[in-house]
């Protein structure tokens, strides 16, 4: 929905290097309305604890980049103890002015894992735009993962993650998430019912 008035996210979406993940159930069943086989949806919070568990079996290196100071404090913790291979390289919080000028600083530290936590669009337009500036490297676009794997939010029950009822459970605990999800995944769900 977002990619029809926003030309930078359909190129964005459109382009080779960009590796789309079915993150919400609306996808899922847009997918399945088309007759295209999604057999799941994968949530950012899903990838980034598996590039977790892969960069500290590995070795490899990780910025964070995204969230509140405590947040990221708090994952700079949970990081030390949890995943004690996995080379911290840098850390910013998403609330600098200048994100522009915290990837010069990712750009310098030449990590293998940036996970970025500042919401869609933000996270994956940045990503996109300095990606050809990275040698190697997985970039994800990881929205609010940070506050759970800190421990500030905690996720979903198991039974509302295995219904694809994550998204209720979110807006039970966060009514102003409610705009959002209808103009995302109602509408978009009724848009591709209509192209059928």
């Amino acid at each position: 929905m977002m990619s029809e008035k926003d030309e930078e996210m359909r190129k964005l979406l459109l382009d080779n290097d960009t590796f789309l993940v079915p993150d919400g159930i609306g996808i899922v069943k847009a997918a399945r309305m088309i007759n295209y086989d999604v057999k799941e949806r994968i949530t950012g919070i899903d990838i980034a604890n598996e590039l977790l568990k892969l960069g500290n079996k590995q070795k490899k290196s990780i910025y964070l980049f995204g969230a509140k100071q405590e947040v990221i404090d708090s994952m700079e913790k949970v990081l030390k103890e949890s995943y004690p291979n996995l080379n911290l390289v840098g850390m910013s919080n998403g609330y600098e002015k200048d994100k522009d000028k915290i990837f010069e600083k990712i750009v310098k530290t030449k990590p293998d894992i940036v996970l970025v936590a500042l919401g869609i669009p933000l996270q994956e337009k940045l990503i996109y735009k300095h990606l050809d500036k990275f040698d190697k490297g997985i970039f994800v676009g990881v929205g609010g993962s940070f506050d759970v794997i800190s421990g500030h939010k905690k996720r979903a029950p198991k039974i509302f993650i295995k219904l694809n009822l994550e998204w209720l459970y979110r807006i039970l605990k966060e009514p102003k998430r409610l705009k959002r999800f209808y103009d995302s995944n109602v509408k978009f769900i009724f848009k591709v019912r209509r192209q059928k």
